[in-house]
């Protein structure tokens, strides 16, 4: 596709959702916000695992070195 060819077509507006369409589309989107929070919660506490695990080995690694 040309440069000329994307720049002459009109971009059509949407219509506005009527109540029905409106709520089902606010769900849906509710519902991805939803999965993305969650996501980011699981990979935030495999993160304070890692650095859990991470800070119990140092621990132990120091602990180990002194007579």
């Amino acid at each position: 596709m040309r440069i000329y060819e994307i720049t002459l077509r009109p971009i059509k507006p949407k219509p506005p959702l009527n109540p029905a369409q409106a709520r089902i589309h606010g769900l849906q989107q509710s519902v991805e916000r939803d999965r993305q929070r969650l996501q980011q919660e699981q990979e935030r506490q495999r993160q304070q695992r890692d650095n859990e695990r991470k800070r119990k080995e140092q621990q132990r690694r120091t602990n180990a070195l002194k007579p």
